[in-house]
């Protein structure tokens, strides 16, 4: 009888130790499968194409109402949807809808909080400056691009895209203004005269620099008070927006991160105008018969001729010569009535 008992209880254990050491078995196939599993689908993830978010150019519009060319951009921008933004700052109010662009690319795309923007005022620059502080929200944005309503491109979008991407440095036409008049004493010590610069206001610019133009609460607020354009009782004549980003950028010692020329292209009229305080102050006016493919031909040209002078250092040179001007967008703008056509060219 003891016999019996004890192979039964020896049967017993027998049985348990054989589940514990199936049930361990399989235990160990189970999580051997998982991580085979694992090590397949991480494989076969490897080999799947991935969609990495390219950096993007933020175009940055200042415009009076409608976008007159919208057109001509809105085929510049198709099919390359991931690697752009467009923000565009008009009059209080105005809505780019269905009733006022025909271009997908340019509805709703008005910021919210624009201002009225006066020539030669303060405005202006605080439209650009309410116009980088809406693409610095997206964190893909990468190079913000000021433009006009009037701005054309002139060469196709990929071809932009890389020529702007090819280079680190921000593309603003800068260069010292000793011209008398311009720079208000006021100013300093805050701005001195060492750093007071002159340029177009079409300029290109990294994150970085745009952070700074943003974030900045000391050359700003000078040039809400002292540069504003002459009247027959003010004896400084300064146009905030042909100085602001370019002192502002020599303020904070960081003009050896700019290639120093616009890739906005435009003519100057120098004699439309009888009073000779005023020459110059606005593009040359063509008849909408001479924008021709002559002239845009012309103005490839002038391209090439200042990409082979940029290393030019002296300021009358770099500035003076028409080559240096010629570069990348063409600048035009529509008068509305004649149809006349306010365009750049190589005079």
């Amino acid at each position: 009888m003891k016999r019996k008992v004890v192979y039964q209880q020896q049967q017993k254990f027998n049985y348990k130790w054989k589940r514990k050491v199936f049930a361990a078995i399989l235990l160990g196939f189970c999580f051997g499968s998982l991580v085979l599993m694992q090590c397949q689908y991480t494989r076969i993830m490897s080999l799947r194409p991935r969609f990495v978010q390219k950096p993007k150019i933020a175009f940055l519009f200042i415009a009076r109402n409608r976008l007159p060319l919208e057109m001509v951009w809105d085929k510049f921008f198709k099919g390359e949807e991931s690697r752009f933004s467009i923000y565009v700052h008009s009059r209080p109010g105005f809505l780019f809808s269905k009733g006022t662009t025909r271009s997908i690319y340019f509805l709703d795309r008005q910021v919210n909080d624009s201002i009225q923007v006066d020539w030669g005022g303060a405005s202006m620059i605080e439209a650009e400056r309410i116009l980088l502080r809406h693409a610095l929200a997206d964190p893909f944005n990468d190079r913000f691009v000021f433009l006009s309503d009037s701005c054309i491109p002139l060469y196709n979008f990929s071809y932009t895209y890389n020529y702007i991407m090819s280079t680190s440095t921000s593309f603003v036409d800068s260069f010292a203004d000793t011209k008398e008049g311009r720079y208000n004493p006021k100013m300093a010590p805050v701005i001195p005269v060492h750093n007071w610069r002159k340029g177009s206001q079409w300029a290109v610019l990294t994150r970085k620099h745009a952070e700074i133009v943003v974030n900045d609460t000391t050359v700003f607020p000078m040039f809400q008070q002292h540069c504003k354009p002459a009247d027959p009782s003010k004896e400084h004549n300064c146009i905030p927006d042909e100085h602001y980003v370019q002192t502002l950028l020599a303020q904070e010692g960081l003009e050896g991160e700019l290639t120093r020329r616009s890739l906005t292209y435009s003519s100057w009229d120098l004699s439309s105008s009888k009073d000779h305080e005023r020459r110059g102050w606005h593009p040359a006016t063509y008849k909408y018969a001479d924008a021709t493919p002559l002239l845009i031909q012309s103005i490839k040209v002038c391209i090439s001729l200042s990409l082979s002078l940029t290393d030019i250092k002296d300021n009358f040179l770099s500035h003076y010569c028409v080559a240096i001007l010629c570069i990348w967008f063409l600048y035009i703008t529509l008068r509305v009535g004649n149809i006349n056509v306010i365009i750049s060219s190589c005079h």
